[in-house]
């Protein structure tokens, strides 16, 4: 069934995707904007694109896509739960694990681990993503959130949004490091010619700034902490590249290297948001995986032998 809205002149201005995500908060504006370029919504029985900014008395037509049956098949994967209750499930989250299903990828996900534990988890990112607020790469280990129902979804996201949430990583990157503290600003977007990258671009890119501390360095090494003002793709191992310390291990952005742990040595340490229910502050830490910890006993005995 479709739903048909005016513009007033209060909503006049606002962009289509925007003005529909606020109407339909069960819809993320990502899933909004998929939906308006594949045509369930129409301003004045067009399809606009979704930053068409919307004029007074315009007509807007919403088809709502009809609901799926869930087709990715729930597997009994072992889970690293911090803590859990009706809304939320907070876990840690492996090296090597893809976070939700995509080409050529259906089974083994996090997804499909989640789907066996829970029951319940919400259904505003589609069939394909239930329950996924934000997600990590495939090679990033560390503590992340998943909702359980749409009403702690939105509001998750929309701390994410509006920097409410704090993301806090570590990273062992390569060369070492000088300022003890520093702030990274420069647009992200697709790389000009290797689509499955991003990159610092000069036009088209999205407003991205990462601030990051120096923790230890090792000469060669420096391990750092970094904090998410924006949520970019890839954003941590591109800043870090753009400034000369690409990740270890970095198959996209980094080199090669004797401490290759077969992926980005990234990992999510610390996530701070308030109970999308309950209201209460909550915080949690994931300590570092046996394989960046082993590597900084590496690089800490290296370091003392040069000290000595």
């Amino acid at each position: 069934m479709k739903d048909a809205v005016s513009i007033s002149v209060a909503q006049a201005g606002i962009r289509l995707d925007v003005f529909l995500a606020r109407q339909y908060p069960e819809f993320s504006r990502s899933h909004m904007q998929k939906l308006i370029v594949e045509g369930a919504v129409l301003v004045n029985g067009r399809i606009h694109k979704p930053n068409y900014k919307l004029g007074v008395m315009d007509t807007i037509e919403f088809q709502p896509p009809e609901p799926q049956e869930l087709s990715i098949l729930p597997e009994n994967i072992p889970l690293d739960i911090l803590y859990e209750d009706g809304d939320i499930v907070v876990l840690n989250k492996i090296r090597g694990m893809v976070v939700h299903p995509a080409a050529g990828v259906y089974t083994g996900t996090l997804v499909n681990a989640l789907l066996y534990h829970c029951k319940d988890l919400s259904g505003i990112n589609g069939i394909i993503r239930p329950g996924i607020v934000h997600r990590l790469d495939k090679d990033t280990s560390g503590v992340m959130i998943v909702a359980k129902n749409d009403e702690a979804h939105v509001n998750l996201a929309e701390q994410i949004r509006l920097k409410v949430a704090n993301r806090i990583y570590w990273a062992i990157v390569c060369g070492n490091v000088e300022e003890d503290h520093g702030i990274i600003r420069a647009a992200i977007g697709r790389h000009p010619t290797e689509r499955k990258k991003m990159a610092v671009v000069r036009d088209g890119g999205k407003e991205s700034t990462t601030l990051f501390r120096v923790l230890e360095r090792f000469g060669s090494y420096t391990l750092v902490e970094c904090r998410l003002k924006t949520g970019r793709t890839h954003q941590i191992r591109v800043h870090m590249a753009y400034i000369g310390h690409p990740l270890l291990g970095d198959p996209k952005y980094g080199k090669k290297d004797s401490c290759d742990i077969g992926g980005q040595a990234l990992h999510s340490y610390e996530l701070e948001f308030v109970h999308p229910r309950i209201g209460e502050k909550m915080h949690f830490k994931a300590e570092l995986p046996e394989d960046m910890q082993k590597i900084l006993f590496k690089l800490r005995k290296k370091a003392d032998r040069r000290n000595k």
